[in-house]
């Protein structure tokens, strides 16, 4: 008979015990994570300050209309501002507290898309006149691509800014309902100032392609929208999702602005009407770890103290964690966290020094980092959204209250994977760089001196090297040997593509992915080599995070490694048995240190702001205190009981009353 529990109780000592087992320090890995104590200090220093505040609480958010939501985060975002001010916040401190905050806000925007384009693309005038109200908030920005009929493709845009000579001014205009602009984050009822994505006309007809341009969109006196400028918000998203932002549209009717409001700092138009080429063709077009650590920690904590099913050794219900079928799913997830977050890390130091670059006039970098950001934002969302469903699924019935919090992080992540391009077409464009690289490795060995880094995998494809290896069960023990097995699976599959031009329906798709998880797996390995400056202990639990980072891509890449020939069945041996046996057996050495990675990702129970995530274990008492706050449970008796519930009952009951007395007769 099993041994009568204080359940709830049981929920906090499994979680004590749970972090009694980790062989790690979590301070330690913490700070690996986020790149230092300093930066640690800084977030925590923040993170006490916000947390203060009433306004940022956010509990109740689950019970707000959409207009509600959209009022709370213009408030937030305006209180934010204040403390930005009181405290003196530097650049760096501001954009850290908002990124703390974890709201999904349109107006902050500006600061992520609105004012690095006046950096980057601004020319000397307009940034004399408009970046000290740019920088201190006095207008409010967004950037104005998509339109109602296209999206991504940006050069069949149908908004077009004309070039009037005779008085130095542009004339934008939106030609058709299709050129309506669509989706602009802060644009329904936020933003006064718009970055605005039209063809360039020349006086003499020619058309000049996708520019940039400065547009006032709402007076600043009353924030009414200005003549001939038709604007508003396109109403609730999928599920829910994003409610608090103002995503909106807007059209133009020949509304004319300055030859100066037009982003000059690489291509410009002189007075006369004539155009200067920009440096590079495509100058002008230039955090999913963190949301895949949240799901990965609630989820992990959940069914850590959920018991269900089986009996244990102690005769207490199994640990849900502990069932194969749930570690399976929730290891590799925060495997995926921990090599997103660094790999966040390293694609922000790369763009960094292509800026630098940039800013020199010089684009050597642009097509090599087009395509690598272009792939890994295809595969980086994909997994996003992929990996927080599986997290609330885990943690079955009560992930899908609001109150797990994962839903809505999920419908909020979820237009990830078509914003700043859909993530099919993306693929297309990882797949033209690829196969023009091939084309110059297969022709001229010298071409192989000359890739960039996220295509060294073409090097494979040299003469000179080395045949192909084969699978062993040795090769899932081995990091640089699966590595290796992932860059020749990409080299194969697009050489194969490029000579025989066989085209399937989801060629695209597999041919980005297999290159993307190359350039991934070899930053996996480097950042196995890495952690040697972490502690012993620490190194070994974050170093078998990122191996079953790398074991499980080669097991989601098997179909592709069995099509090119790299892997073969050879006698009664079945390597693909033996992956899957690695991947259990990296699991299991896994589970004891399971809490503690999750507690170094350093999300306080205000930020998770899940009942199902709490730092302490008490999930069930967490629940329940929230379920107190449903503002349907002020009434004693539902308002929809007299108009509606009482007549429906009352009908039933004299119906029922009839039967039974004609049954009587």
């Amino acid at each position: 008979m099993a041994p009568t529990v204080d359940v709830n109780q049981q929920t906090a000592a499994d979680m004590t015990a749970a972090r009694s087992r980790t062989s790690i320090n979590v301070q330690t890995v913490r700070n690996y994570l986020y790149g230092g104590q300093k930066v640690w200090d800084l977030h925590e220093r923040l993170e006490k300050i916000l947390v203060q505040e009433p306004l940022f609480e956010k509990q109740h958010k689950v019970f707000l209309g959409r207009k509600d939501q959209y009022i709370r985060a213009a408030a937030i975002v305006n209180r934010l501002d204040e403390l930005r001010r009181f405290h003196g916040w530097s650049a760096e401190e501001y954009s850290t507290a908002s990124s703390i905050l974890s709201e999904l806000m349109s107006i902050l925007l500006h600061d992520v898309a609105f004012q690095p384009v006046f950096l980057g693309q601004g020319s000397p005038a307009l940034m004399e006149n408009y970046w000290d109200l740019v920088y201190e908030k006095g207008i409010q920005g967004c950037y104005m691509q998509t339109e109602l009929g296209h999206g991504t493709n940006v050069a069949r845009l149908e908004t077009t800014s004309t070039y009037i000579p005779e008085t130095q001014e542009f004339e934008i205009h939106s030609p058709s309902l299709t050129s309506t602009k669509w989706w602009s984050g802060a644009l329904g009822k936020s933003a006064t100032h718009g970055i605005v994505q039209a063809k360039l006309i020349l006086p003499d007809g020619k058309d000049m392609g996708p520019h940039l341009f400065f547009v006032q969109l709402r007076s600043l006196e009353d924030h009414k929208p200005l003549p001939r400028i038709i604007v508003g918000d396109i109403g609730p998203k999928a599920g829910g999702g994003s409610a608090a932002q103002d995503q909106g549209f807007a059209r133009f009717d020949h509304v004319r602005i300055p030859r100066a409001h037009m982003f000059s700092k690489f291509a410009e138009v002189t007075t006369e009407g004539n155009y200067i080429q920009p440096p590079h063709a495509k100058l002008s077009y230039g955090g999913a770890g963190w949301a895949i650590a949240k799901a990965a920690t609630v989820a992990i904590r959940y069914t850590t103290v959920r018991r269900q099913g089986e009996l244990d050794a102690k005769g207490l219900e199994r640990q849900v964690l502990m069932y194969p079928s749930t570690y399976y799913r929730l290891l590799p997830i925060l495997s995926r966290a921990f090599v997103f977050v660094e790999l966040g890390r390293y694609t922000t130091k790369a763009l960094s020094v292509m800026l630098e670059q940039l800013a020199n006039r010089d684009t050597s970098l642009l097509g090599e980092m087009h395509t690598m950001l272009c792939g890994l934002k295809v595969f980086v969302t994909t997994h996003g959204v992929t990996d927080i469903e599986t997290a609330r699924r885990s943690m079955g019935g009560h992930g899908y209250s609001a109150f797990s919090g994962l839903g809505q992080l999920y419908v909020d992540y979820l237009p990830a994977t078509t914003y700043e391009g859909d993530n099919f077409v993306l693929d297309g464009q990882v797949v033209r760089a690829a196969t023009k690289l091939c084309k110059a490795v297969l022709s001229s060995t010298s071409a192989i001196t000359d890739l960039p880094i996220p295509s060294a995998y073409l090097r494979l494809l040299s003469t000179n090297s080395a045949a192909p290896p084969q699978v062993a069960a040795s090769t899932w023990h081995d990091v640089p040997s699966i590595v290796l097995l992932l860059e020749w699976r990409a080299a194969l599959m697009v050489k194969n593509f490029t000579q025989t031009g066989d085209v399937d329906a989801n060629i695209n798709q597999r041919l980005a992915k297999a290159v993307t998880e190359a350039f991934i797996a070899v930053q996996v390995g480097q950042m196995i080599n890495n952690t040697n400056a972490l502690p012993s202990e620490d190194a070994k639990a974050v170093g078998c995070l990122y191996k079953l980072y790398l074991l499980t891509t080669a097991e989601s890449a098997l179909v592709d490694l069995l099509s090119v020939g790299l892997i073969r069945q050879t006698g009664t041996s079945d390597p693909t048995q033996d992956l899957r046996l690695a991947i259990k057996a990296l699991c299991i050495e896994i589970l004891p240190n399971a809490i503690g990675l999750t507690d170094a990702f350093g999300f306080s129970d205000w930020s998770l702001n899940s009942a199902l995530g709490v730092f302490d274990g008490r999930v069930y008492e967490a629940l329940w205190e929230r379920v107190q706050q449903e503002p349907m449970n002020k009434d004693e008796v539902t308002p929809a009981y007299i108009p509606y519930i009482r007549p429906l009952l009352q009908r039933g009951q004299a119906a029922a009353a009839q039967k039974k007395l004609k049954s009587k007769l």
